[in-house]
């Protein structure tokens, strides 16, 4: 039980006698040292005595009248009292008494003065006390409100509310409100209850009345925030904003509904109620998270969606966790009921004008990061969803959890108060509070474009599923949950009551949706085929024939023309922008970057401009997001410039390629990863036709995205029939820097593939390839070159069908000298390389090479250097396998095929538990029939990714090296 106190208290007015009080407590009980607690209301310049000369002997005067009033001449007396109580400039001051015989009718009038002022104080006291009272519902009276419907709730603050009522019973209110404002009633009494009280502009409970008795405004004070809804607000730093929530839920009589619209109600009730009843009697054995005790979620999903199409709203994408999942497919999206019963047989939360809807359960809510994680994106300009309703299906459990353990604060929505949404709690065994609710929080999210919180306090009817026995956990809420009656039912009673429905219509309503559910799931017998055109929105069909297959399985050249090539160089070597300064160190890199142009070499970062900017001029809109990649983490980038001389100035050069280009949007992303990818897995999604990337800081920083991957990117097909165009940018390296940060853990990518690796598959099938990358989970490279990375991204757009792409990106060959390629290598006619087979003296004399390596990524350019140094460069091949998923088979058969007499090892830089091996041996066992050995050459296993000691790295980087170039290491395994 939390029970909240506050100190609204210590804000009341203070009398003359109370600041004395305060006054005397906080100053020393030596000589009289004048402290600055002047209490003037008025300028010094207002009254006719006051200025510099005169102000010590009035702070004097001042502080003998706060020990005692009648120390002082009335005349000061009667100044004092006025400024204390707010008196106007100039009229505090009452002049001295004159010496006639009008003296003694004077004294009289300022005898009076001073008696009459202590019944000025009272009136202002009463007015602020009004003002504290319904400044103490608005802020807390959600405490009191009875939110839930079992009546049982331990996140009650206190007693349910009284029944309200014109009769308002002091006795009674003056401990509830003791429990809503320090001290109880704010010193206000009986006697004032029907007294009259101007309200403040902070209230609509008036409605046309600008004043109200006090039993009158606490009525409405109740009506408005202690009954079935519960309005958390007062945070919020807008007073606009404030404002507005006031007038929804104060406003008299605003809570109404038309007889249409309560049918309607009715009518969305049924349905909801009725879907489970017949799930539950057709597979009473399944496990279906249905939506018992929640059954109005249905209805307040379509009043959301209603409210805000009637506002604009052309598209709602919906994010949606396990409980109710099945009723929302039927009776919200409307998918057809065969479709639901012919597939009857993971509850995780990750989420023209379109708005998004997202649904939580309470547990999850206040349990899981991702939550907070999004919502600190809510208001991001490269991130924001201008504004999501989310509604909490709120059991007051998490499968056998109580709140009390689950949570450490009252709400399982208070982490929503981080970013100053609303937060409506409901009581969703009242159908029209629960509309009320939604229409107001989509009328919010339509005008102040931000999040809103509908938190629909119910209760789960069965366990976490239908085959789980609640009752070992939660007794004595399951018994009162047996006893509860239906809201269905509750509701009917209710309209039946008020002449709004009969009853024969009624069970009219019930038997129509019950035949429509009979029928359909007839029908479902003859469902054979699952469509995919059930599964995919607007942007999709044109990627697919009517039968779901890809209208072409070609991919064109990925390379450009040279004009083109050397276009985009040349901007991205210069400022586009007049008056604009670069900082000295981007000064070179821009002319460094526009010698290359000139020599007709790239590097990774013009690689990569090139990629995106050739797009760009196709039409496609290309996004990359992630943490600092505006510039790069490694100082690469730099595709946002920042004037030197002018803050916040910037400039996209990327956004001055071409006249007519498509967008460039790169973004700086906030320290997550979690929420960020599955951010941009949701923009891939529904964003088909762009180029949505996101780069780790870190190849290893997606560890705390795992989620995403494990659950969405890598399974997203197989589970959903939806393809998934999300490219992965993962720096990864051993450069000798420590365990963390070095291994981007290919290793977890390529056990996640799909592939057979015992199983050869038809290497004379038409288009291998790209019937490969139809069939795979996800796309695995790892590049060694720019000019490779350059196809690769341009290969991932221009794919008739879509595939998540993971790029191991390098760290050290951002600025390798030999890391260039050749304007060559990305002309009209050129390809993404699956392999990079050989090419020097090896190649020329292949009976004559005695080992064949292959390898991936950075390790190359280690092994050239080695054989070069060795003098080897006859004796052993070097083979690169850029793309690793889909494995090449094809390819690699001629590689090792054409070197006969060498023996075959993988050599990596990463220990050999991670990395590659274990997922290149196998495939290349199955490669060549099992006919050879495949050696490995590499790092030891190890817990760590890396070591952390630069000497220790060293070493067996050379101990490697040797086992990779000592043709007689593996003879004695042989």
């Amino acid at each position: 039980m939390f029970h909240l106190r506050t100190c609204a208290a210590k804000l009341r007015p203070l009398t003359a006698s109370q600041t004395v009080k305060t006054f005397s407590q906080n100053r020393p009980a030596a000589a009289r040292t004048f402290q600055q607690i002047r209490c003037y209301s008025a300028p010094v310049a207002a009254e006719p005595f006051l200025s510099g000369t005169s102000s010590n002997y009035v702070e004097e005067m001042y502080c003998a009248w706060l020990e005692n009033p009648k120390s002082v001449h009335k005349s000061w007396d009667i100044f004092f009292r006025n400024t204390n109580a707010g008196a106007p400039p100039g009229t505090a001051y009452q002049s001295p008494l004159p010496l006639s015989r009008g003296s003694l009718a004077a004294v009289a009038h300022a005898q009076s003065l001073v008696e009459a002022q202590p019944n000025v104080d009272k009136l202002v006291e009463d007015h602020l006390a009004v003002q504290s009272l319904i400044r103490a519902y608005q802020v807390r009276g959600h405490h009191i409100a009875k939110l839930d419907p079992l009546g049982i709730s331990c996140v009650n603050f206190d007693d349910a509310p009284v029944t309200v009522s014109s009769n308002v019973d002091l006795a009674v209110f003056k401990e509830r409100l003791r429990m809503l404002t320090v001290g109880g009633f704010y010193g206000l009494d009986e006697s004032d209850l029907d007294k009259v009280f101007h309200l403040p502009t902070t209230t609509f409970i008036g409605g046309q009345e600008s004043a109200l008795p006090l039993r009158e405004i606490i009525r409405r004070l109740e009506m408005a925030y202690c009954q079935h809804i519960g309005v958390e607000f007062m945070f919020i730093n807008d007073l606009e904003q404030c404002q507005w929530i006031r007038q929804k839920f104060e406003t008299p009589g605003i809570m109404q509904f038309t007889n249409e619209e309560k049918r309607t109600l009715l009518a969305r009730l049924v349905r909801s109620t009725r879907f489970e009843e017949f799930l539950q009697r057709k597979w009473s054995s399944e496990k279906r998270f249905g939506l018992e005790g929640c059954e109005v979620l249905i209805p307040a999903l379509k009043t959301i969606i209603d409210k805000s199409s009637e506002n604009g709203v052309d598209y709602v994408i919906m994010g949606m966790p396990h409980r109710g999942r099945l009723n929302v497919l039927a009776n919200v999206i409307r998918k057809e009921l065969e479709q639901i019963f012919c597939q009857f047989d993971s509850k995780l939360e990750a989420a023209d004008e379109v708005m998004s809807i997202l649904l939580h359960g309470d547990a999850a809510f206040a349990g899981q990061g991702i939550v907070y994680e999004t919502f600190h994106l809510s208001d991001l300009p490269s991130y924001t969803t201008h504004g999501t309703v989310h509604v909490v299906v709120n059991n007051q459990i998490g499968f056998t959890t109580d709140p009390r353990m689950a949570r450490s604060s009252p709400y399982p929505t208070d982490v929503a108060r981080v970013v100053n949404a609303p937060i409506f709690h409901v009581n969703s065994d009242d159908p029209e509070a629960v509309m009320y609710v939604c229409k107001v929080a989509a009328e919010w999210r339509s005008t102040f474009h931000k999040d809103v919180v509908v938190d629909l306090v119910c209760y789960r009817r069965n366990g976490h599923n239908e085959m789980d026995e609640p009752m070992f956990t939660q007794p004595l809420m399951y018994k009162q949950i047996r006893k509860q009656k239906p809201v269905l039912q509750k509701y009917a009673e209710l309209l039946v009551s008020q002449g709004v429905v009969n009853q024969p219509e009624y069970e009219e309503e019930i038997s129509k949706y019950d035949k429509i559910c009979e029928e359909a799931f007839a029908r479902s017998k003859d469902e054979k085929i699952l469509h995919i055109k059930h599964w995919l929105d607007s942007p999709w069909p044109g990627f697919f024939t009517l039968d779901g297959q890809p209208r072409s399985m070609s991919c064109p050249s990925t390379g450009l023309t040279e004009d083109i090539l050397t276009h985009i160089g040349n901007v991205a070597s210069s400022v586009p922008v007049e008056n604009f300064t670069i900082h000295g160190g981007l000064s070179r890199i821009l002319k460094t970057r526009g010698e290359m142009v000139k020599n007709r070499t790239v590097d990774w970062a013009l690689a990569e401009y090139m990629a995106f900017g050739s797009l760009l001029k196709e039409g496609i809109h290309i996004r990359l997001s992630g943490q600092d990649v505006e510039r790069g983490t490694f100082s690469h980038r730099h595709h946002v410039l920042h004037d030197q001389n002018v803050d916040k100035r910037t400039c996209i050069p990327m956004n001055h390629l071409w006249p007519n280009q498509a967008p460039y949007t790169v973004c700086n992303s906030s320290l997550s990863e979690y929420g960020v990818l599955g951010f941009e897995l949701g923009f891939a999604m529904a964003s088909p036709n762009a180029l949505v990337l996101w780069e780790a800081q870190f190849g290893d920083f997606h560890n705390t995205a795992q989620c995403i991957i494990d659950q969405f990117i890598c399974p997203g097909q197989a589970k959903w029939v939806r393809q998934n165009g999300i490219v992965l940018l993962l720096p990864h390296g051993m450069e000798g820097m420590g365990p963390e940060h070095s291994s981007a853990r290919p290793e977890r990518f390529l056990q996640m593939c799909n592939d057979d690796p015992d199983v050869l598959p038809d290497l004379k099938e038409a288009n291998f390839d790209i019937n490969q990358l139809y069939d795979c989970n996800w796309v695995v490279v790892n590049c060694s070159t720019p000019g490779n990375f350059f196809h690769v991204l341009r290969r991932q757009i221009l794919l008739p069908f879509r595939k998540p792409l993971i790029i191991f990106t390098p760290k050290s060959l951002l600025r390798h000298p030999e890391a260039r390629s050749s304007f060559d290598e990305m002309l009209p006619g050129t390809h993404f390389q699956r392999v990079i087979p050989e090419d020097g003296p090896a190649a020329q004399n292949p009976e004559n090479v005695k080992r064949l390596l292959f390898c991936t990524g950075k390790v190359y350019y280690d092994l050239t250097r080695e054989r070069k140094a060795r003098d080897m460069v006859g004796q052993v091949a070097i083979t690169r396998i850029e793309q690793l998923s889909p494995f090449p088979f094809d390819l690699l058969l001629k590689e090792v095929q054409k070197y006969p007499n060498a023996e075959l090892a993988w050599c990596q830089e990463e220990h050999k538990n991670q990395g590659y091996y274990d997922y290149v041996k196998p495939r290349l066992r199955t490669t060549i029939s099992r006919a050879k050995p495949v050696w490995y050459a590499g790092r030891d296993p190890a817990a760590a990714p890396a070591t952390g000691n630069k000497k220790t790295h060293l070493t067996e980087l050379q101990r490697l090296l040797d086992t990779a170039f000592d043709l007689d290491v593996f003879k004695n395994f042989s």
